[in-house]
């Protein structure tokens, strides 16, 4: 018996067997196979990272522009404007100026000592005490904004306008003392003109 297969009695067998049997992996291993790897050039990273940041830079100045916006048009239409159409007379200098600094720093120490009950005390909250909680808003934000004021000084005092009357109706809430609005409305005001001015920066 021959223990050797001829060769040609090989390829019949082989023949029949299907495709698919002899070969594990898919029909398309070859094509798979044949093309290198792709890889990011460094241009395509570059543009992805460019692409990547793009979002947070553009965004973000046109929302601090459009907050400007609606901080100026609220303040304008409810604070005090220019007395002419053409220039503010109050430019530094002048008495007029002068008028509405002392007029607004005199109304928020009035303010506080009417909100600590230091003038018409009362045993109960009355329209006194409610006054001096609101006369940073009412009176000293519009008689500063009425000057003739820097770039720096307007903004901080038309975000002023919109930010106090939140922290006067949202105090309340949790803590009912006309001191403390008062306390907080002042806190706001030095804090935003320490960001518009850059008081806490370092300047080398």
């Amino acid at each position: 018996m021959n223990t050797l297969i001829s060769s040609p009695s090989i390829n019949r067998y082989l023949c029949g067997v299907p495709y698919s049997f002899l070969s594990p992996l898919p029909r398309f291993h070859s094509n798979f196979f044949s093309h290198p790897p792709l890889r990011a050039t460094s241009d395509e990273l570059d543009s992805q990272t460019v692409t990547e940041e793009l979002p947070t830079s553009t965004f973000s100045a046109p929302i601090d522009k459009d907050l400007k916006k609606v901080a100026q048009k609220t303040a304008a239409t409810f604070a005090p404007r220019a007395s002419t159409a053409t220039k503010n007379p109050a430019v530094p200098g002048t008495v007029l100026y002068t008028v509405f600094e002392v007029q607004g720093y005199v109304s928020m120490l009035l303010g506080g000592a009417l909100s600590f009950n230091l003038i018409f005390p009362s045993d109960q909250p009355d329209i006194w005490r409610l006054m001096g909680m609101w006369s940073i808003w009412m009176f000293t934000i519009p008689s500063l904004r009425a000057r003739d004021c820097s770039k720096n000084e307007k903004e901080a005092l038309n975000y002023l306008f919109l930010l106090i009357p939140l922290i006067n109706v949202v105090i309340p809430f949790f803590w009912k003392s006309f001191a403390v609005v008062w306390s907080a409305d002042v806190v706001a005001f030095l804090g935003m003109y320490a960001w518009k001015f850059r008081w806490l920066q370092r300047t080398d």
